[in-house]
């Protein structure tokens, strides 16, 4: 209440939205009218068998998979069927959405510190030192700022794939996508994992992962979406 008027708070708006996107290869279809919209600070799981097109919708998030039909909006970055997007609302989308994939895919001749600060110097001009600067933040708050100098041959798995966010969250993306998290994670680090993104939200991202791992979907994510045939079953 200000001055006698009533102040309503605005509802906030979704950090993204599908809407009947579908994509195909060949004859298959991959995706089939998939339309679903993520608050901000949630932590969505999606899940489905192999095939079902979980890594797709994510892939199709992050800009890095055409699809042929329907609308993608992350942020106020809208994405177009048919590779209509434009070029400059692809580099927009960078900022908007950090992925981690499964096997992590750092670069094999970078240390880690390094495989952090390549896109934030390279995709999006930031200076070396404040990219040093920042890279340091995240691998201290991951607890890996002592693995800086190594590189991926000599890191754990849990230490690669706390490396692989870092990176992923180096240019502070709202969104950030997860492909099958815990596949190579013995449950100790499981759990970690799990604590470790729940401490995100609060911080104002949000998460969306493709897993087949129940167990950790239901004690650390907020929503649980269920994919079949590329269509969603229940969201």
């Amino acid at each position: 209440m200000e001055d006698g008027v009533r102040v309503t708070a605005q509802p906030q708006q979704p950090v993204l939205r599908l809407h009947d996107v579908r994509l195909a290869r060949g004859m298959r279809t991959i995706l089939d009218g998939i339309s679903l919209e993520v608050a901000p600070r949630e932590l969505v799981a999606i899940m489905g068998p192999s095939g079902s097109g979980k890594t797709t919708v994510l892939r199709t998030v992050a800009g890095l998979e055409p699809f042929s039909e329907g609308r993608i909006l992350v942020g106020s970055v809208a994405l177009e069927s048919r590779g209509r997007t434009p070029a400059a609302a692809l580099r927009d989308l960078r900022r908007e959405v950090g992925m981690v994939f499964q096997f992590h895919c750092l670069f094999e001749h970078l240390s880690a510190i390094e495989n952090v600060c390549l896109a934030p110097v390279h995709a999006h001009g930031i200076g070396v030192d404040q990219a040093r600067r920042r890279a340091r933040e995240l691998l201290n708050a991951f607890g890996v700022d002592h693995r800086a100098g190594a590189f991926p041959r000599e890191l754990s798995g849990g230490e690669a794939q706390r490396v692989a966010i870092a990176r992923a969250l180096a240019v502070d993306p709202p969104l950030l996508l997860m492909d099958e998290p815990t596949a190579s994670l013995d449950p100790a680090r499981r759990t970690e994992l799990g604590q470790l993104l729940r401490t995100l939200g609060p911080q104002g991202r949000t998460l969306m992962i493709a897993t087949h791992d129940e167990d950790f979907a239901r004690e650390f994510a907020t929503r649980i979406v269920r994919i079949e045939n590329g269509r969603l079953t229940n969201h």
